[in-house]
């Protein structure tokens, strides 16, 4: 299967525990628990959860003192879990403080999160910034300088909006803003690098909600500077509106080679997987060829000249035997990943994707009695009849996965 030809933007590479963010290095998918961080229990569970879905760097909430103390312990279970994915302390208001008293908890963490509209106002803004910094240095920590327009730096917004009143030529309120995310995070990691902080040590992200927006910011910001670039769109919502918007967010800037790390911000359901932000993110990667995790199965969405119900069957218990087989597939068969396969309804589409793909199987429509021919590295095979069409199929999949990927 060809290999994306999607050129990545230059940056610098910072290294977060064994994870290499930026420079030739793949783009690494991020997440984050919503579990209380002093719930050490439930914080590890759900820590190794995102690690098993695909997550390679997790971020937890330190809000206060419990949640600081529970780091060593957290560390601790997930060493014993044989779980390495690294830590990202999210500190915000009282970062400065936290650091400061619990220095030791914090040296188990790999990175620091740190949004400079909460770090304080005034003249207590750069002092308690300096503070986190001159942190993370003693403790050789990398930071991700993350900018929220839900929580710009108020003092900021002002001056430029003052500035923009007296131009001949004003902006509109959405550039304003999008100008203020850029200056607030391009002028925060100047300062980290004049307290000490090695260019190497930084990440940017400019959060917006509104996808047009967080394009534009990224775009502008990724021609000023060579940190690395953390991607995600803030409070992208739940379900389709979540999915759809993040991937129409992240889509444009991973094709311009935008983007060193992504997280996919979903409201998670009642009861429902914290994990699908990660499974979405894998998605995201793998439509564009920019990284491969799981088989890709192509299949039609039916219409009126199929018996969809048939070949619907077909086409999900492909994809489950995929996910269940994959751990072990992973493995025993380096490489698996790569593998298309297609499952198509009818004759109309089928046989021709069917030979788009390393193995394919296309059904014949409306037939009560169906013959399906697959195709195996673009030519036709063989045709199977009868009653146990998806059984014969999962086996001749098998073997061509245990010839091709041994």
């Amino acid at each position: 299967m060809s290999k994306s030809n999607i050129n990545r933007r230059k940056s610098h590479t910072v290294q977060v525990g064994k994870v290499s963010i930026g420079g030739s290095s793949p783009i690494v998918i991020q997440s984050m628990t919503d579990t209380n961080t002093s719930d050490i229990e439930k914080t590890v569970d759900q820590i190794i959860q995102l690690a098993d879905a695909g997550s390679e760097i997790v971020r937890v909430t330190v809000n206060d003192s419990e949640a600081i103390k529970s780091i060593p312990y957290i560390k601790d279970k997930l060493f014993h879990s044989n779980v390495t994915v690294p830590l990202v302390g999210d500190f915000h208001f009282n970062g400065h403080i936290l650091l400061d008293k619990y220095y030791k908890e914090a040296a188990y963490l790999d990175k620091f999160r740190i949004n400079p509209g909460n770090v304080g106002k005034k003249n207590k803004k750069d002092k308690n910034f300096t503070t986190m910094i001159e942190a993370a240095c003693k403790l050789d920590k990398p930071v991700r300088i993350g900018v929220n327009w839900g929580s710009l730096d108020q003092e900021l917004l002002a001056s430029k909006l003052d500035l923009n009143n007296k131009s001949k030529s004003p902006k509109s309120l959405d550039e304003i803003m999008c100008d203020t995310v850029i200056s607030s995070a391009l002028e925060n990691a100047k300062l980290a690098e004049s307290l000490g902080m090695h260019k190497s040590k930084i990440i940017i992200s400019c959060k917006l909600s509104k996808v047009n927006m967080l394009i534009d910011v990224y775009r502008k910001i990724a021609k000023l500077c060579e940190y690395p670039l953390h991607l995600g769109l803030t409070e992208a919502g739940s379900n389709e509106r979540g999915v759809v918007y993040s991937s129409c967010a992240l889509g444009p800037l991973l094709l311009d080679g935008i983007g060193d790390t992504i997280r996919v911000s979903l409201t998670t359901d009642i009861n429902g997987e914290r994990t699908k932000e990660v499974e979405i993110s894998k998605l995201i990667l793998q439509s564009f060829g920019i990284r491969y995790f799981l088989p890709d199965v192509t299949s039609c969405p039916g219409c009126g000249r199929t018996s969809s119900d048939y070949f619907q069957k077909l086409a999900f218990d492909i994809d489950q035997y995929i996910k269940k087989n994959m751990p072990l597939w992973k493995k025993n068969y380096p490489g698996v990943e790569n593998l298309k396969i297609s499952v198509m309804g009818c004759i109309v589409n089928g046989p021709g994707e069917s030979k788009h793909a390393d193995i394919g199987i296309s059904l014949p429509g409306r037939g009560e009695n169906p013959t399906a021919p697959v195709y195996i590295d673009g030519e036709k095979k063989l045709t199977l009849k009868g009653d146990n069409i998806t059984g014969d199929f999962k086996k001749i999949l098998l073997e061509y996965i245990d010839n091709k990927y041994k």
